[in-house]
């Protein structure tokens, strides 16, 4: 009986997605693409909604106020490694890859020292007889290293969000929003051409002399230089001279033509509900209030960076239990400035209590 989705006699690396594509190799009209690289560089790194929407969550993760079980567990979360923010990468990782891989880098006397994210695609999970995680390949061009998971003290932190495909991988956010990316692009491409072309085709010189003739070559490319001589933001208003024979038809957008504004919001919408934000965080169209934007913010902290906040801290303290004694990693909810309301009302509430005794209501806050 197969317990897992993916055993170990599958290979060494994982299979790479692809796209469809012809015969001759050209990418088949209305695919996009399905390969983490290529939707990283389509959506995080060629898409503004996208990557605002995995930055508000991930460095509000990062932001986020902590509280531990010792002060050095505190300071080794929140250190920085080669300049990398901890918390911050493996949110982001976690909401794009769906897998994040920190390496515990130890001093001589065999504390951990460093915690360093390491990049999602470049990891292997190999695994023993039974299926289960027994090491971790990360292979950079030509080289691989080997890193222990031991589940005392290992070499590599795997976190993982959940994928029901799969038993050693998890899945991100970013293969549910590429179509939406996809579609977001392709439309702001066709929007920047619009605006090349003055944002709309102004018409067309009909050629009707009466007896129908048409242009000769040399009639033709001379009007072309023209035409040419005549457009272009610097030449705006300025006249221009017709010879007999020729009429200006006036043309403009149809309706349908003007509805990809509409086709490129809802896109951007799609993205924002694929990373859990609400739309008018990221200035798209809506209430923009700011009781709204209070509520939208609120939103963005209960449903997204608290869910993924606790996931991160609770796997490295789960992690690091080996080197700190009941090591344990959570939001100060006391400290988050956008719950503050929320906290302000539970304290009224709490204090208006007259039924509880003092040390009832300070546990009911969370005070010792």
């Amino acid at each position: 009986m197969r317990l897992f989705g993916r055993k170990a006699g599958r290979g060494e690396s994982r299979p790479a997605l692809s796209g469809s594509v012809s015969r001759s190799g050209v990418p088949i009209v209305g695919e996009w693409p399905r390969s983490y690289e290529a939707q990283l560089r389509d959506a995080y790194a060629g898409n503004a909604v996208a990557q605002r929407a995995v930055r508000l969550v991930a460095e509000g993760v990062g932001a986020a106020p902590l509280t531990g079980s010792d002060p050095g567990l505190v300071a080794l979360v929140t250190a920085r490694s080669g300049g990398q923010a901890l918390l911050e990468t493996v949110s982001a990782q976690l909401l794009l890859h769906g897998n994040a891989y920190i390496q515990v880098l130890r001093d001589a006397e065999g504390q951990a020292a460093e915690l360093y994210a390491l990049r999602p695609e470049r990891v292997t999970v190999e695994t023993d007889a039974g299926g289960w995680p027994a090491a971790y390949r990360y292979r950079v061009g030509e080289r691989t290293a080997r890193l222990s998971a031991d589940p005392v003290r290992p070499e590599v932190i795997h976190l993982k969000r959940f994928n029901p495909l799969d038993d050693h991988y998890g899945q991100g956010c970013l293969g549910a929003a590429a179509g939406a990316v996809a579609i977001h692009n392709a439309a702001t491409r066709w929007a920047k051409a619009l605006l090349d072309n003055a944002a709309r085709p102004s018409g067309a010189l009909v050629y009707d002399p009466g007896d129908g003739s048409a242009l000769s070559a040399e009639q033709y490319d001379r009007l072309k230089g023209e035409m040419d001589a005549f457009s272009g933001a610097g030449n705006a208003g300025r006249p221009m001279l017709l010879e007999g024979g020729l009429r200006w038809q006036a043309m403009s957008l149809s309706p349908a033509d003007m509805d990809f504004a509409g086709t490129r919001a809802a896109a951007a919408r799609e993205i924002a509900l694929a990373f859990g934000v609400p739309p008018m965080l990221l200035g798209l169209a809506g209430d923009s209030t700011h009781a709204n934007y209070r509520e939208a913010n609120r939103a963005l902290w209960r449903l997204a960076v608290l869910p993924l906040a606790a996931t991160v801290l609770e796997g490295l303290a789960q992690g690091l239990a080996g080197w700190f004694d009941e090591a344990r990693l959570a939001v100060d909810m006391d400290r988050v400035p956008a719950l503050a309301e929320d906290r302000e009302t539970q304290w009224r509430a709490v204090s208006g209590a007259d039924f509880l005794t003092g040390k009832e209501k300070r546990a009911l806050l969370g005070l010792s």
